[in-house]
């Protein structure tokens, strides 16, 4: 951004590209490859459909359980860097992976030993040992997120993957437990990069603490959000999945849609445009001037430069916003006009193609209320958030079984619905919070 030419601007919009959807584009590429590339050798084949769907649950109820701790953690070690106590950082985060470890733990031995008594021991083994792992990597991820160091994510995302995707081919004679085995290196060494890496840039005279648990530390407003936000967004997958009328049974307690789950794994593909503009807005433009306006009102400012850094932070705000919605509107339109040839291309029946069209709606929709709690983390609006993400998982929840029951051809329409509301309410909300902005800053510290 900083050559301020439109060669710099495209490589800034590229780069932001790679390094917000890389992560999860290359870890569905390696699974879609490894289910592709096994099919014709794992027997019966119906195991790489139990493999991807045991992935599935895996990363969801990993996210959703961790989600009391990401945002929560990641505020404690931003706080620690701020009062430059930057030895505690490495520690504290020893002893997050240690309460993960010890909680994720409890729940996934006894629930792959109890819920899947047709299965293996050495799956069991291998599916409650892969919980704790990818928990643990959300953990990591998440406060190297918070930390910007974007590269090194997509890096440990790169080889971590890769090697799931080698190890995971040269198991895959083994069936569902190489395939599993494969998955559980690959994501193990994964981690063990991360913790590496936070290890040698924020170095401590000791290993493990629990500062962040003590009383006043961590934030806890932002356990509820944490959990409601990524308890909003698989919602409506969960309903799908175990309502009977749209799912069937692949793996123990395990269910999948057929009907939705492929239409809104293509839609995510679509928002890769609309995360590169929401990291460059928001997490470059508007940041700055953020920085700037709170400086001001910190070393004390002139009265007219903290109301021009105010006009600016509110303006690159909302241009953000709006950038995010044109682009990820070009996009939904691209998609739109090449959705029939994906299809066909995919072998894949164009009766998809309605559900695919309004969960690409839905997937820009997600972009935009990325970019609106975004803002609110940083205006520090923590009521403002939990409203909305306890309000998108109550409406997402609530509007999916009315679609269910309304029928196929409404298939869809309850998270896009869901999320509509939720992003225009959270709009209004903030328009509102950046009038009173100066007001609130000067007179209710």
């Amino acid at each position: 951004m900083k050559e301020d030419t439109y060669w710099g601007l495209l490589k800034a919009y590229t780069y932001a590209g790679i390094i917000s959807s890389g992560p999860w584009l290359l870890s569905i590429i390696a699974i879609l490859m490894l289910g592709l590339l096994s099919s014709p050798v794992v027997i019966p084949s119906f195991l790489v459909t139990q493999f991807q769907t045991t992935l599935t649950y895996l990363i969801a109820s990993s996210l959703i359980l961790t989600g009391a701790l990401q945002l929560s953690f990641t505020r404690y070690v931003s706080d620690r860097l701020f009062e430059e106590e930057q030895d505690r950082v490495f520690p504290n985060f020893n002893g997050a992976i240690f309460i993960t470890t010890i909680i994720s733990g409890l729940i996934s031995y006894p629930a792959a030993f109890f819920f899947f008594p047709e299965q293996s021991p050495v799956f069991r083994l291998l599916f409650g040992s892969s919980f704790i792992v990818v928990c643990n990597i959300w953990i990591a991820a998440i406060l190297l997120s918070g930390l910007k160091a974007y590269r090194l994510i997509v890096l440990h995302f790169t080889y971590g993957y890769g090697i799931t995707l080698f190890l995971g081919l040269t198991l895959r004679p083994f069936g569902l437990e190489g395939l599993l085995c494969g998955f559980l290196a690959g994501q193990f060494l994964l981690l063990v990069g991360m913790f590496f890496t936070i290890g040698y840039s924020y170095q401590s005279d000791r290993f493990i603490e629990f500062d962040f648990l003590k009383r006043g530390r961590m934030p806890v407003f932002l356990v509820l959000p944490g959990i409601f936000y990524n308890a909003a967004i698989w919602s409506d997958k969960f309903i799908f999945w175990y309502h009977p009328n749209t799912s069937q049974p692949i793996i123990g307690p395990f269910r999948a849609s057929l009907i939705y789950d492929l239409p809104i794994f293509l839609a995510y593909i679509s928002i890769v445009p609309g995360m590169a503009v929401f990291l460059v807005r928001i997490e470059t433009n508007f940041v700055e001037y953020y920085n700037k306006f709170y400086d001001a009102v910190r070393e004390g400012g002139s009265l007219h430069y903290i109301r021009d850094m105010h006009d600016d932070m509110v303006r690159t705000a909302r241009e953000g916003i709006f950038d995010i919605m044109k682009i990820q509107s070009l996009a939904a339109l691209a998609c739109f006009i090449a959705g029939p040839a994906t299809l066909k291309f995919l072998k894949i029946s164009e009766l998809y193609l309605p559900i695919l069209f309004i969960d690409i709606i839905s997937a820009g929709l997600q972009v935009v209320l990325l970019g609106i709690l975004n803002i609110n983390f940083y205006l520090d609006r923590r009521l403002r958030v939990i409203t909305l993400t306890s309000l998108l998982l109550i409406l997402n929840a609530a509007f999916t079984l009315a679609s269910i029951s309304l029928g196929p051809f409404f298939f869809g329409y309850g998270y896009a619905a869901a999320l509509l509301v939720t992003v225009a309410i959270g709009m209004i909300m903030l328009n509102r919070d950046f009038d009173l902005l100066e007001y609130e800053t000067f007179m209710l510290q």
